[in-house]
């Protein structure tokens, strides 16, 4: 392991703990800002949860954290069945706090049975009997959009679940951009989870189109991947991120500089990496969030300029 990523990790690993610890404390914390989502009387922490970070975690230590999370204003919570265990382990940490928060689920499942059944089994997961937002995870396909939007498709199960209560909103996560975009021609959805992230945006075209479609559209707009930097090298040490796909950014200034690119664009809330001491990182630079300025919007773009992106808009 080179020298800077042993310091950038030991720096991270070394904050999860100070933070962690933080859980007992007695200060009171600065509280997250919230923004609207998709109406005036929902609000929403800046920086969400993703269930992720609890994946394969000691039950009493999720429950620590949830609760730290929570005790820093965070009331924006997001899972799915994909990501291991986390349902299991999210739902009892959880349950003290359901009814003060925003609780979002996903599903692949592109049919309408196939829907059904996951939707019931996240819900029994998570000691809930209804989910704020429900999301069809993942397009990135056209075929998916296509058979989740026909006959028989998973938006049939998300439309009846939401008149008998058990969906608040209907949303979709894509990673594609020309889909994200025919996915909000096809259907009136509350919300979009995409990745606004300061590479993709600028090294390749991924993002802005999409955003500016979803505002038209009165689509509200979640941001993942706001803490990427790029397609992890070959035979690259993950030791420390293996929940992470890409390789994150992990230089704290450069981070917290990719986190406020994000969260100056107009979306409701960013939800980091994975791992616990990004998402511990990202809670700590959001509050104190400003937007940047323009020098540090240039900043960026050139701190961009190069890199690889791991999404890529091919027009």
């Amino acid at each position: 392991m080179e020298r800077r990523d042993f310091i950038q990790k030991s720096a991270l690993a070394g904050m999860a703990l100070a933070c962690a610890g933080s859980v007992n404390a007695s200060e009171t914390p600065k509280m997250l800002s919230k923004r609207i989502y998709n109406s005036g009387d929902n609000r929403l922490s800046m920086i969400g949860f993703g269930g992720i970070v609890v994946k394969d975690a000691e039950q009493s230590h999720a429950n620590a954290l949830v609760a730290q999370a929570v005790e820093r204003g965070v009331n924006y919570f997001d899972v799915a069945p994909s990501y291991g265990d986390a349902e299991e382990r999210l739902g009892p940490a959880l349950e003290p706090f359901r009814e003060d928060v925003f609780l979002a689920c996903k599903t692949t499942m592109r049919d309408r049975q196939g829907a059904e059944k996951e939707l019931h089994e996240s819900l029994k997961k998570l000691k809930t009997d209804r989910f704020d937002l429900y999301q069809l995870h993942a397009l990135s396909k056209m075929e998916d959009l296509d058979k989740a939007s026909g006959p028989g498709g998973a938006l049939e199960t998300f439309t009846k679940a939401r008149e008998q209560g058990k969906i608040r909103y209907i949303g979709f996560s894509a990673h594609s951009a020309e889909v994200a975009l025919a996915a909000m021609d096809r259907f009136d959805f509350d919300s979009i989870l995409f990745p606004f992230n300061y590479v993709c945006w600028h090294e390749g075209n991924f993002g802005p189109i999409v955003l500016e479609k979803a505002k038209k559209k009165n689509v509200a707009r979640l941001a993942l991947k706001a803490m990427a930097h790029t397609p992890w090298p070959k035979d690259a040490d993950r030791s420390g991120f293996q929940k992470c796909w890409y390789k994150p950014t992990t230089d704290p200034e450069l981070a917290r500089l990719a986190l406020r690119f994000t969260l100056s664009l107009d979306v409701t809330a960013a939800i980091p990496p994975g791992e616990e001491a990004m998402f511990l990182m990202a809670l700590d630079a959001a509050e104190n969030y400003k937007p940047l300025t323009s020098g540090e919007m240039e900043k960026v773009k050139q701190l961009a300029s190069g890199a690889t992106p791991i999404f890529r808009r091919n027009a």
